[in-house]
């Protein structure tokens, strides 16, 4: 979904796009992603393009809520995992590498900066019974059900 068709987004090779021009395929860009993934990471870095946010997997089981972050290039030492009340709260900041002397990039995706995600979870956890877990630049969060919220199946009895 563009806001403005494509055929009109043509630019002169050789020209600087306009603070309009990068406004425009930012606002593109945050339609697109919200059409893909209504409740998903929405990256909200107008203009640098310089920011992001790692995505994240929620899966529930009986008894604990397990989250997992892609976070590649992130030291464990730069992750803050906290919870509060019912969110889970992701912070950290991927740092830059030191560029080499005399290269000039073609084309960069790679993403630098501070990040902080707070994902909604669906039932009340113990906080005091959180582990995280770092490996290959994969954040595993194993957040521990509360007993009063452990789902009880009722039998339902019938009368003569």
């Amino acid at each position: 979904m563009n806001l403005i068709p494509w055929k009109n987004k043509q630019r002169q090779p050789d020209s600087e796009p306009s603070s309009l021009a990068t406004f425009r395929d930012d606002m593109d860009r945050l339609f697109e992603t919200f059409i893909r993934e209504p409740f998903g990471s929405i990256d909200w870095s107008f203009g640098s393009g310089r920011g992001w946010m790692p995505p994240v997997d929620v899966a529930e089981t009986e008894h604990e809520v397990t989250v997992r972050a892609e976070v590649p290039g992130v030291s464990p030492e730069d992750l803050d995992v906290t919870v509060s009340g019912q969110q889970l709260i992701l912070s950290g900041e991927k740092k830059e590498t030191a560029q080499k002397e005399g290269e000039d990039f073609y084309h960069t995706e790679t993403r630098y900066g501070s990040f902080r995600r707070s994902i909604p979870l669906p039932e009340a956890v113990d906080p005091q019974k959180v582990q995280a877990e770092y490996a290959n630049g994969v954040l595993t969060i194993h957040l521990e059900k509360t007993p009063a919220t452990a789902p009880k199946r009722i039998t339902v009895q019938v009368k003569p």
